[in-house]
């Protein structure tokens, strides 16, 4: 018999060292011992319900398991790579503990359907933990955004002015792209959330268990419906990792908005220094380095889901060995996004904007030339014919140096009789913010229902992760 292997019977010689440190999994799975345990304590309490160990050996086996989880948590457990994984680890242990008791845990159970469990058990933990962090920066979005309502900035397309908006319009458009991310997740969840016990290592049990019954003990929403495909499915990781994709996606873009903004050519926004680096050779330095690497890491994280995706795009059914090459980019996305959610909440809390540079800024690029095309149209001018009008008093803006603003009536006139004195109300950027109240739009009014729209769901969100 291979020596300490639980599937040694069948073997005459000890497997190599040199495959003991390759094939091991302790080394990052350890990390999935709290749901081992859980689960473990699940299926022996299914195993007593069906009738296959009494009363007294379930006890036996609940306190031996609470007493290594203690061990664990102390960091006076015993890792032993030779037996190469969590599950493997925790089972010697209680047999040392509990003695032959222990050995009867494993009935009706397989490594598959058991990792398959934990692994499950483990990513919706973490995905909760998301969603938490994640109100956490809209929360930080939704304070900064009520503290600047009024405040303008030139809006952009292809990174040219386009047109004026409010501040708060800006910062709220990342607050929605969050909440997304937030039901993205409580959706990811509803797959995730999936009892893989009953699965055994692929057909099946023939002990009378029952596996809506275990779903149940484990607060999760549903059974497999399917063996094979529950001890194979790696979906639920997929997605959990296209999730943290799309997060770590809209974080990478307002760190791409903060490190542009935070240019003295822009002077939008004034970097906290506790987010900020200086430069070893240059004094006056104040590099944006945490925005530029959680932007940096978004293409580790996206490394991650490709990899899954790649490993499991040839494998036959059911469970193989390439399978446990889930769990590390799937830990590793989960530090980076967990951890870029954190910063991030903090870092947006304490930027200062400046609202002056903001407006100098606004008054260049021509900005309220939609606002002077539809006030043409309003005049009963066709909107192809005010634009190319409109065109033509920029070039005669451009030309004298000056703003659409600055122009005298007698000069607007000169292209388009049709102008009145009222356009200077028009052209005014706080009047042109003010009036776009369609739902959705920059308007204030338009803000403040976004704001308390938000905040209302936050609010609910938080009760419920509570």
């Amino acid at each position: 018999m291979a020596q300490n292997k639980p599937w040694g019977g069948r073997f005459k010689r000890p497997t190599s060292k040199l495959v003991e440190d390759y094939t091991q999994s302790v080394d990052f799975d350890r990390y999935l011992f709290k749901q081992d345990i859980i689960g473990s304590k699940a299926h022996a309490k299914s195993l007593a319900k069906a009738g296959i160990i009494n009363q007294d050996e379930l006890n036996l086996l609940l306190k031996g398991l609470d007493q290594i989880a203690q061990e664990i948590e102390q960091g006076e457990f015993k890792w032993r790579r030779e037996l190469e994984d969590v599950h493997m680890n925790i089972e010697a242990r209680l047999i040392e503990l509990v003695g032959d008791v222990g050995k009867k845990l494993h009935t009706a159970r397989s490594r598959n359907d058991q990792v398959a469990l934990d692994f499950r058990l483990f990513v919706a933990e973490r995905l909760k933990s998301w969603q938490k962090a994640l109100l956490e920066v809209i929360n930080s979005l939704l304070i900064q955004a009520e503290q600047n309502v009024q405040t303008l900035l030139p809006g952009f397309t292809h990174l040219q002015p386009a047109q004026p908006i409010s501040l708060a319009q800006h910062l709220l458009a990342y607050a929605w792209m969050l909440k997304r991310d937030f039901e993205r997740i409580q959706d990811c969840l509803v797959r995730v959330e999936v009892s893989p016990l009953g699965a055994a290592a692929l057909a099946g049990s023939t002990y009378a268990l029952d596996p809506n019954w275990v779903k149940d003990e484990l607060g999760l929403g549903q059974a497999f419906a399917n063996s094979m495909d529950a001890v194979a499915d790696r979906d639920f990781v997929l997605e959990a990792l296209f999730v943290g994709s799309v997060v770590q996606m809209h974080l990478s873009r307002w760190c791409a908005e903060i490190i542009l903004w935070a240019n003295p050519c822009f002077g939008f926004v004034s970097l906290p220094d506790e987010f900020a680096t200086g430069s070893s050779i240059m004094p006056q330095k104040k590099n944006p380095d945490v925005a530029e690497l959680m932007r940096g890491k978004t293409g580790r994280v996206y490394g991650n889901l490709i990899a899954l995706l790649t490993i499991l795009k040839g494998l036959v059914l059911t469970y193989n060995r390439d399978l446990q090459e889930d769990k590390e980019p799937f830990l590793d996305t989960d530090k980076t996004v967990f951890a870029s959610l954190q910063l991030m909440a903090e870092m947006t809390l304490q930027l200062k904007f400046n609202s002056e540079k903001m407006l100098q800024t606004l008054k260049k690029g021509y900005l309220n030339a939609t606002e002077l095309a539809d006030y043409l149209v309003s005049k009963g001018i066709p909107f192809r014919e005010a634009h190319h009008l409109t065109g033509q008093l920029v070039s005669l803006a451009e030309e004298k140096k000056v703003g659409l603003e600055e122009l005298s009536l007698e000069e607007m006139q000169t292209v388009c009789p049709q102008i009145e004195e009222d356009v200077y109300n028009v052209l005014d950027y706080f009047q042109a913010v003010k009036r776009r109240n369609i739902s959705g739009g920059t308007g204030f009014e338009s803000i403040a229902n976004q704001l308390s729209e938000l905040k209302k769901w936050q609010a609910e969100q938080k009760k419920t992760l509570t």
